[in-house]
């Protein structure tokens, strides 16, 4: 009965591995049978650069979750850690979304060119991610902005409102 929770977070997250790398094989499955098959007669340097482009995409969010899931053991053999928990979000929902994307303008890639923009997406997001956080540090330049008579009333009743003490009413007995 111990440690039932680190063998089923090793059992899913070793089905949740297994089950993102059948969804990462069969998209390029799909694409080079569809792209380079049927559609030879288009299939240009462009398709193999794309298809480089989505498979280094993969490899390297892959091994990453798959670092991220690899339980940890005892000398003895013992199970100690089942791995990282998959459900999280913050960097590993990150990866998840990196892989569905990708999936997503490799499989699309096959009807048009056109597609591949969507894979802008991702530094996008990493730009409006990293502004809010550069941004924190920068200093506010709201120190030397004359406030108006109207904003000065509210902020004066808002901190006097602030600095009451709240009462909480008890019912008597």
């Amino acid at each position: 009965m111990a440690n039932q929770g680190a063998k089923k977070r090793r059992d899913e997250n070793t089905r949740h591995m297994n089950n993102l790398f059948r969804l990462i094989i069969a998209s390029n499955a799909i694409f080079l049978l569809l792209r380079a098959g049927v559609f030879y007669s288009t299939f240009t340097w462009l398709h193999w650069i794309g298809l480089i482009l989505t498979s280094g995409a993969y490899y390297i969010c892959y091994n990453q979750l798959a670092s991220m899931a690899k339980p940890t053991y005892t000398d003895d053999g013992d199970l100690l850690d089942g791995g990282f928990d998959m459900s999280t979000g913050g960097a590993c929902g990150y990866l998840h979304d990196v892989i569905y994307i990708t999936c997503f303008v490799q499989l699309t890639s096959i009807i048009s060119g056109k597609f591949w923009w969507i894979y802008a997406v991702i530094p996008a997001f990493a730009v409006y991610k990293g502004w809010g956080l550069i941004k924190g540090f920068l200093p506010q330049g709201s120190e030397g902005v004359e406030e108006d008579e109207k904003t000065r009333k509210k902020r004066e009743k808002m901190e006097k409102k602030a600095s009451r003490g709240k009462f909480v009413k008890a019912k008597a007995r």
